[in-house]
Parts: C-alpha cells; structure tokens; sequence
C-alpha cells in the first residue's frame, strides 16, 4: 500500500462528503473522529473510511500522529475536512511518491520525507490572494516513519531528511459565514493559550494591546490583504481578534 489519506473530524457533515470525494484516488482513508454528533461518521462509511474513535483532548499534533500510526501506506496525506484536493494535485502526489530514480544518479542519495503543498483559501465564498492566507504552504505528505507533529495547535511537523513542494494547491473552504469564523477563533485561540503556556511564553498587558495591532499591519498592509477588498479587511480584523484572545486567555491562566 502506498498512499494513505488522514482527516481528523468533529461534526463535519457539511464538509465530509466532497472531502473524501477527492480523496478517491488513495489508497486507503483513515478518519480520526472526535466523536461526532452528526452523520459525519456514516457518510464516511459510504466512501469506505476506516473510523477510529478519539478525543482530540485540545490537541492537533497528538490527533494527527495517531492518525499516522493507524496509516499502513508508505505515505500519509494529512487533510483537513474543509478542504479538497484537486485531480491536478492528486495527480501530482501520485508522481512525487512514486519510486522513479536511476541507480548510482545523483538524485539515489537525495531522500525526500515530505513535501509542502501551497493552500487557496476561500473566505465567505472569496479567494484570497494576499494576507496570512496569500503564501500559505503546510507540510501534509510525509514518509512513515519521517514525520511526527508538535504543538497542540497550528501544528508543526518535524521531518527527518530532506523537504521538497508541490505546484498544485489544496482547496481551503473553511468558514460559511462570519459567526462560524468567530466561535472558530474563539475555540483555537483557547488552545494556542494553552501551547504559548507550555512553551513557557508570557503574556503581558503589552502583548494584549500591541500583539493584535502588529498581526493587523502585518496582514492588510505588509502581506497586501487590502487587495482583497472587504474580505481582505475583515479577515486580517478577526486574524487579529485571535491574536487578543490567545495572549488574553494566557494573561488571565497565569495572573489568576
């Protein structure tokens, strides 16, 4: 087996179906259920998933590398419910992980462990171009063995050996409307409290204020947001709504 995909899920009816849709050319699909509510687990059956029960317990990294461990392909495709990957991309994939190296060339010393795929994201139906979203790229396909994630949120995947990059992007749809991007916000920036505190950063009334302000300039004027119009605007807004939150969250943990 050479390919397995992983996506990690909690109550993701809306989302599921198209996401596996695309995953069709796997070899395999393992979802990581936090117990959900909805049909978000039966929907998956139909694509013929493999379905492990496990309490994510505020934790991205330590979901993600037990997804892997359950995995039995060569390579793991780490995907989010909200997004989907194109026949362009997957096509693409399939090439990448494919063994195509002459013995005693060159590349024979070059290992590849994992490779970083760019990612479009649509907020309320609009393709960002600039922004934190603008130059996102996340390290999704890694070699068994190679890879193991830290950080309890926005994750990082630690390889051993050498990184290459895709063309092709991942689809992003994350967020239907603003109300959803809110209680998302307010969800994950709890969890990056908790990392920030583990990582034993301090927060300060400094931080609370000028943190947020800095996250603004940095996405609507340094990054371009403000070519996206609208979208651009309330995006590096509520970005910087997260930033508050995290640093708050924090101050009142350890000034209790």
């Amino acid at each position: 087996m050479n390919l397995s995909a992983v996506v990690l899920t909690k109550n993701e009816e809306k989302n599921i179906a198209k996401c596996l849709n695309s995953l069709k050319f796997c070899d395999e699909i393992i979802l990581i259920d936090d117990y959900s509510t909805d049909k978000t687990a039966n929907i998956a059956r139909n694509f013929g998933a493999k379905i492990f029960n496990r309490h994510m317990n505020m934790n991205f990294a330590d979901q993600s590398n037990f997804g892997i461990k359950k995995a039995k392909g060569e390579w793991s495709l780490l995907v989010d419910a909200d997004e989907i990957i194109t026949p362009e991309l997957a096509r693409e994939i399939q090439r990448a992980i494919t063994p195509n190296v002459i013995p005693g060339s060159d590349q024979e010393s070059i290992q590849i462990n994992a490779y970083q795929i760019p990612r479009i994201d649509y907020f309320l139906g609009k393709k960002l171009r600039y922004g934190e979203p603008g130059k996102s790229r996340v390290t999704r396909l890694v070699k068994k063995g190679k890879g193991q994630w830290s950080r309890r949120v926005h994750p990082t995947l630690n390889i051993k050996g050498e990184i290459s990059t895709l063309k092709n992007p991942i689809m992003h749809y994350p967020h239907e409307n603003i109300a959803e991007f809110i209680r998302s916000i307010n969800r994950w920036s709890f969890w990056h409290s908790l990392a920030l505190d583990e990582e034993n950063k301090k927060s300060s009334i400094i931080k609370i204020t000028l943190w947020p302000i800095l996250k603004f300039i940095q996405n609507y004027i340094l990054r371009l947001g403000f070519l996206d119009g609208t979208h651009g605007f309330v995006h590096a807004v509520i970005m910087s709504f997260h930033s508050f939150l995290g640093w708050s969250n924090l101050y009142v943990k350890t000034h209790k």
